[in-house]
Order: C-alpha cells, then sequence, then structure tokens
C-alpha cells in the first residue's frame, strides 16, 4: 500500500539550510533586487511582445513543446503561471539592463583586451617526468613518432586520448601564463619544447592561432561579463541581513 509524504514550506526552507545552499540564494535574491531597482531608475520597461517571445524562447530551451509539458514542468518545479511570468519579466529586465549600461562599451573593451580573446588549436599531452617529457619532444621531433602516437599511450583518460590529446580552441586567458607565453610565440604547426607547470609537464602541438573577432557571441560574453561584474561590485557595496541571522541573533 503506498503512502503520502507531505512536504511543507517550513521542510523545504529547513532542507535548504541543511543543504548549505543559503548564501547561493540569497546572493541571487539580492542580485534580484539590485537589477530591478536599477531598471527602475533608469526607467527601463518591458513590452507586453518581448515577454512573449521570451517566454518562448524558455520554453524552447527547456524543451516545453506543448501546454501539458509546460503544465508539467511548472509543477514539478513549484511554479505558478504567475512566476513563470515573473521569471521570464526577470530574465527579460536583466537583459536589458545589461545593454543599457554596457552595450556601447563592448567594443571599446575588445579593442583593449583583444590578445586576452585570442585562441589557439592545441593538442596536449601532461606528463610527471620531465625527462621523460624531453625524450618525446625530441623523438618527435626527429621523427621516431607522432604527437598522435604519444598521446595516445600516454594519455590516461579514455576520451581525450580517443582525440589525440586534441583541446580546441582555448583562448588564452584560459591558460597558464607560462604556457601562453610559449603558445602564442609559437609558428604553427609547431610541437612546443615542454613546459613545466604545477599541474605536470605539458607536451603541446600548436596546431593554429586564432585571431580574435567580435562575433555575436564574444559580444554577447563580454557584456554578460561586464554586466557579472557591475552586479559584483553593487553587491559588495550592500549590507544584507536575513531573517534566518535575525531569528539566530536572537537566540
Amino acid at each position: 500500500m503506498s503512502q503520502a509524504i507531505t512536504i511543507s514550506h517550513e521542510d523545504i526552507l529547513h532542507q535548504v539550510k541543511l543543504s548549505c545552499q543559503i548564501p547561493e540564494i540569497v546572493e541571487q535574491i539580492v542580485t534580484r533586487k539590485v537589477i530591478a531597482d536599477a531598471a527602475e531608475e533608469v526607467g527601463i520597461t518591458v513590452e507586453t511582445e518581448e515577454l512573449q517571445k521570451a517566454a518562448d524562447s524558455l520554453r524552447l530551451i527547456s524543451k516545453l513543446n506543448s501546454a501539458e509539458e509546460t503544465k508539467v514542468w511548472l509543477q514539478k518545479n513549484g511554479l505558478s503561471l504567475d512566476d513563470f511570468e515573473e521569471l521570464v519579466y526577470n530574465n527579460v529586465i536583466s537583459g536589458k539592463l545589461a545593454h543599457h549600461l554596457f552595450a556601447d562599451k563592448v567594443e571599446p573593451f575588445f579593442v583593449e583586451h583583444q590578445l586576452d580573446y585570442a585562441g589557439v588549436v592545441m593538442y596536449e599531452v601532461v606528463l610527471d617526468d620531465e625527462d621523460l617529457a624531453m625524450e618525446l619532444f625530441y623523438a618527435i621531433q626527429e621523427g621516431e613518432m607522432s604527437f598522435y602516437e604519444v598521446a595516445h599511450q600516454y594519455i590516461q583518460d579514455t576520451e581525450l586520448r580517443r582525440k589525440g590529446g586534441y583541446r580546441g580552441i582555448v583562448q588564452r586567458k584560459e591558460l597558464k601564463p607560462e604556457i601562453s607565453a610559449a603558445v602564442f610565440a609559437a609558428t604553427p604547426p609547431q610541437v612546443l619544447k615542454p613546459v613545466v607547470t604545477s599541474k605536470g609537464v605539458h607536451l603541446i602541438l600548436v596546431e593554429e592561432i586564432v585571431e580574435p573577432e567580435l562575433d555575436n557571441k564574444l559580444h554577447y560574453q563580454i557584456l554578460s561579463d561586464l554586466f557579472q561584474e557591475w552586479l559584483n561590485q553593487q553587491i559588495e557595496q550592500l549590507k544584507v541581513l536575513t531573517s534566518i541571522e535575525l531569528n539566530n541573533q536572537a537566540a
């Protein structure tokens, strides 16, 4: 015989506390309030068409292809239709505020920091033994082994080994400084002399240097980064005291 379990709002809040998620949730609440106040201060409004378009996008991202699927999703997440509309509204307001504050600052920022967005198509094998890395480097240089053969023999991770150590397009700022300096001084295609870092000894094949381009994806990334930095600054200036902290102090 099946039994029902009733979970109250108090149960949910208690579990959030036990899961140590209070700081994260408080930050999300503060962020939402900061955005709402700033949007109101500069007079940002949302049109019905914008809300509908954003709602359709959210349904598409969440793979909600019918009214029934949307209803089930709302129930699963404890949301009402009003909550869903608020969620969509908050997303739109956030995006419009970011655009209002930083749309005209993205291109100058890119120009000033474009070296940070340079990319490299690279393959990498990380070893523990510097002497072995040097032996393998010279073996590749002399044609005794290929980089792929080294990767296949010495990479432990199965997926990375199957890809021959392929890291994809990696931006300069994602690399350790010592690796970045060597990589962006290379003349592709080139196998670099082993580079030692705290992670190990890196044997790297530089296939291509990718010059930065301010396309839509990078434009959005820079806009989001500038907006997040602004949000962090606003939040740091606030003193936040929750009712939970007040209750604990009273106790």
